[in-house]
């Protein structure tokens, strides 16, 4: 195994780390959960894509700079190293354009892609539904045939959808076949949120930021073009999305790298509380991070080689997820009554909680893991 970095590569480093310094805020960016917030992440994502780094991995075409995985690794830690903006973009970018890519036609790659990457189109995820959560393939919202129009007519509703407030448009399942069992007779479907019949209705979240809406469908027409892989086949596509938001894309080593090094400053910042059976776990979160790096390494490695990660991506979503539970805990027992409600790490805990939720419940992924992987019976 070899670790080292090409010269091309440390180049690449030094360039992302110099127009980071450069170009990241000084001041922290108001919550993207909250208009004024989501606003300003905006506009911090056109600047990312006046530099070409909104999606270094993409091919230029596409509004990339053509980055190779490793590079894209690179990017993601220097990102967080220098305390960036979240990326509101994340859904469209991380999510959505993997399976454009995997499952979508030459034009809807021409059109969707490059606005995605220059954030003109704000994408958000519409999958769970009020009796659909973890069980995705329970979804109800339909899709009936339109021949004379050339698309599909859809009504139901999708709750939960992050940043559903703010964004354009929304990608998601919908039932598409009334006969389909399960997992069966389902489409991917490319809906804009400003359509004739399209109602988004925003509410708060625990900590009052109103990025979450539930979305309703009254009779919203799609047109074929807007079907992302076959007819009858989302769930397909929706797996593909699926192994992305649970593995390596949505919550990259360099973010648990950045935030174990803060957690060690903290740590700096407060000897007085900070126990020896403290230090030993902040020592054992610091190995966790460094083996989910490794781990993310590894895969890289399988996917430069070809190879196409399956059930494995389960094993990531279980792990970061996990890890970033223990990593805040740690932080608020050396905070003690200092971590008050509205600070970055009590904020940062509440957020970490949700992480064994979305993407699919830890409880799912254990079952994928102990059948898909293990090979034990269901």
């Amino acid at each position: 195994m070899d670790l080292r970095y090409t010269d091309k590569e440390k180049a690449f480093r030094a360039e992302v780390r110099d127009w980071l310094a450069a170009n990241v805020p000084r001041k922290p960016l108001p919550s993207g959960d909250t208009p004024e917030g989501f606003a300003r992440h905006v506009e911090w994502e056109k600047k990312l894509y006046s530099a070409r780094l909104s999606a270094v991995s993409w091919p230029r075409e596409f509004g990339g700079r053509g980055a190779s995985l490793w590079e894209w690794l690179i990017f993601e830690e220097e990102y967080y190293r220098a305390d960036a903006p979240n990326r509101v973009t994340q859904n469209g970018i991380f999510l959505l354009a993997p399976a454009v890519f995997e499952f979508g036609t030459p034009e809807q790659q021409r059109r969707i892609l490059p606005r995605m990457a220059a954030a003109e189109d704000l994408w958000a995820q519409g999958w769970s539904e009020p009796d659909a959560g973890s069980d995705l393939a329970a979804v109800r919202s339909r899709a009936t045939r339109d021949d004379a129009a050339g698309g599909w007519r859809v009504s139901g509703q999708k709750i939960w959808v992050t940043r559903g407030a703010f964004c354009t448009h929304l990608f998601g399942l919908f039932r598409t076949d009334p006969h389909g069992q399960r997992h069966r007779g389902l489409s991917y479907l490319l809906i804009p949120l400003d359509a004739p019949g399209v109602t988004v209705r925003p509410f708060e979240r625990l900590d009052g930021d109103p990025g979450f809406a539930e979305v309703f469908f009254d009779d919203v027409f799609v047109p074929d073009c807007d079907v992302l892989g076959d007819v009858n086949q989302g769930w397909r596509v929706a797996m593909a999305v699926a192994g992305s938001e649970r593995g390596m894309t949505l919550r990259s080593p360099g973010r648990y790298l950045r935030a174990v090094e803060r957690l060690q400053a903290l740590a700096a910042e407060h000897p007085e509380v900070v126990s020896a059976s403290i230090r030993e776990r902040i020592a054992d979160i610091w190995m966790e991070v460094q083996a989910y790096h490794l781990f993310t390494l590894q895969q890289i490695t399988a996917i430069t080689d070809g190879e196409k990660v399956g059930a494995e991506a389960s094993l990531n979503k279980v792990f970061w997820s996990e890890l970033d539970i223990r990593l805040h805990e740690i932080a608020l027992d050396i905070l003690g009554e200092a971590a008050v409600l509205d600070a970055p790490w009590t904020r940062g805990f509440q957020f970490s909680l949700s992480g064994t939720i979305y993407a699919g419940t830890n409880e799912i992924q254990r079952n994928i893991i102990a059948e898909r992987l293990l090979g034990l019976p269901r």
